[in-house]
């Protein structure tokens, strides 16, 4: 077993150059989260316009939908520390970094494949669950143009995890906003029947994200061929051809990180199922404090992205140093930037809430004392979020994934659910005690993360021998 050499006592500077090296990185790739969170903004916008009954279908179908779009993400998601890892190795590796890109494409076709047979029955899965029958014949409808869009999708993803390990963030940022323009247009028009166009209404909607998803992946693909210094990669070439055992590789990688992913998003379903049990007000605030959050949240999520990168290429020079200089800096960077979010939560909460409700209708009085009272927990759960999200960011640069995914499996469904419950439940505290407990099961898993990452080399994840070098 190889272990990574221990580079000398940094640099004067190399916080600094670390610093800004990782921010170059992280702040386009922020954006683009951004972006795509615009995106499902735009299609709430337009699809409430048809009415509750159109919005309440395609919030069924969008939530089936979503749970199966994030594990699969988290799979796909393993090209980006895995290139990482061999541009470390050599910084002008060609058919390694190829290989990965290809089998990552791969992998995206082998996942989709069953999710499109499982979503393709869309309506009577929500029947199953107790969904009311009209809405779940309308989510059914929805769901048959939506889930074509799965695939160009996750071949997106692919590309923008090539490109930001390769360090060119930006064509994604630029790509995204293009996208994000062409799905409010086109889900205006078949959404509306605007310029002659059928009114197609959630059918509508559901090409429009397709046809955006589409504009994501060949924006980008377009950039791969044409750019002068990757032409020579070739990625295409060649595109069928099997290479299992980097395949197996991704997939050992890949699926515990999906994984990891389904437990964090599916604890927040749940709580919100639970904040519905409680009452309509407690519900509707959870929505609007969840929205503030999932926005603030872009931030750290980018920097866990550049973090996988940054660490992943000091793990293939088996710099010890730059693994935890690259590792430090993110999360550093994550704990201030949620600092500032927190203080912002805390200060001007109903300016924050505004945006979503009139503060001055008294049928809102309820909801904007919820909510306020939510995002005083939230200014702890800021913190706590971004700390386990860039760990685990981390780790993955280390292709440290399995362990990870069982801190999750326990904070999340071990510790956070049931103190929600409890909370919720068995205590005076209701809605406010369901966001103590999220905010718990999050701190848990933070800590297990950053002790791990701290025992990181005690634990032999700095060993370039237990990763198959091919």
């Amino acid at each position: 077993m190889t272990d990574i050499a221990i580079s000398s006592r940094p640099p004067r500077g190399a916080w600094g150059a670390e610093i800004r090296a990782t921010l170059a990185l992280a702040w386009p790739l922020a954006l683009t989260n951004l972006l795509q969170t615009a995106m499902t903004t735009t299609d709430v916008a337009l699809i409430g316009r048809l009415g509750p009954n159109e919005l309440a279908a395609s919030a069924l179908a969008t939530n089936l939908f979503f749970a199966c779009l994030i594990f699969a993400i988290g799979l796909v998601t393993a090209t980006a520390p895995m290139i990482a890892r061999e541009l470390g190795r050599n910084r002008f590796a060609v058919r390694e970094v190829r290989r990965t890109f290809r089998q990552g494409m791969w992998a995206a076709v082998a996942i989709t494949l069953p999710i499109w047979a499982v979503l393709w029955h869309t309506d009577a899965i929500l029947l199953w669950l107790g969904q009311e029958p009209r809405l779940a014949a309308e989510a059914g409808h929805y769901m048959r143009a939506l889930q074509w869009s799965l695939l160009p999708f996750l071949f997106y993803i692919v590309v923008r995890s090539l490109i930001s390990a390769l360090e060119r963030p930006m064509v994604a940022l630029w790509v995204g906003s293009l996208a994000v323009v062409l799905n409010a247009l086109a889900g205006y028009v078949l959404i509306y029947g605007e310029f002659g166009f059928p009114r197609l209404g959630l059918i509508g909607a559901g090409i429009a994200t397709t046809l955006s998803s589409s504009a994501f992946f060949l924006g980008l693909a377009i950039f791969l061929v044409t750019d002068r210094r990757l032409r020579r990669y070739h990625f295409f070439g060649r595109f069928w051809r099997p290479d299992w055992p980097r395949f197996r590789d991704l997939w050992k990688l890949g699926l515990p990180i999906g994984l990891t992913l389904a437990f964090e998003v599916t604890i927040f379903n749940a709580a919100a199922l639970l904040q519905g049990l409680i009452s309509a007000d407690s519900l509707a605030a959870h929505a609007i404090a969840m929205q503030i959050c999932a926005l603030t949240f872009m931030l750290p999520l980018g920097l866990n992205q550049a973090v996988m990168v940054r660490v992943g290429r000091a793990f293939g020079a088996r710099d010890r140093e730059g693994i935890r200089l690259a590792g430090w800096t993110a999360w550093y960077l994550s704990l201030g930037v949620m600092l500032l979010m927190a203080l912002l939560m805390i200060a001007v909460p109903r300016l924050l809430i505004s945006g979503f409700v009139d503060l001055d209708d008294p049928v809102n009085a309820s909801v904007v004392t919820l909510a306020v009272g939510f995002l005083a927990i939230a200014a702890l759960f800021q913190v706590v979020d971004g700390a386990q999200v860039v760990g685990a960011g981390m780790l993955r640069g280390l292709h440290d994934a399995r362990i990870p995914m069982v801190f999750a499996a326990l904070g999340y469904w071990g510790v956070g659910l049931p103190l929600s419950i409890m909370l919720g439940f068995w205590t005076d505290l209701a809605g406010l005690g369901i966001w103590i407990g999220l905010a718990a099961g999050l701190a848990v898993v933070a800590a297990m993360m950053t002790i791990r990452w701290i025992m990181r080399d005690r634990l032999g994840l700095t060993s370039i021998g237990r990763v198959p070098i091919r």
